[in-house]
């Protein structure tokens, strides 16, 4: 029974090491500190990032995580949750 609870912690704490990864990503090229970023704020409006850096950005994560991500996805990435979601579809996380 324990099998399925540890499996379910494991799980978790992948995805905890993903967002943490695709975090640090982010505050590295756009150069800000990491509690100075939510997963809701915005690159743009809250961190002044322009959309060189948002392809900088996705251009890390593919070598991240060897995805390609269309460049169309950048309207999605706007903020830590978007980013994800966007690097999850391109990754098949389930």
């Amino acid at each position: 029974m324990n099998s399925d609870k540890e499996a379910g912690n494991d799980m978790s704490s992948t995805i905890t090491e993903r967002r943490e990864t695709i975090k640090e990503i982010v505050c590295d090229i756009l150069e800000i500190e990491p509690s100075d970023v939510t997963a809701t704020s915005l690159f743009k409006e809250d961190h002044d990032a322009d959309s060189l850096r948002a392809i900088e950005i996705l251009a890390s994560l593919e070598k991240t995580y060897n995805v390609v991500i269309n460049q169309s996805e950048l309207g999605r990435m706007v903020n830590l949750d978007g980013v994800y979601e966007v690097v999850a579809e391109a990754a098949d996380w389930k």
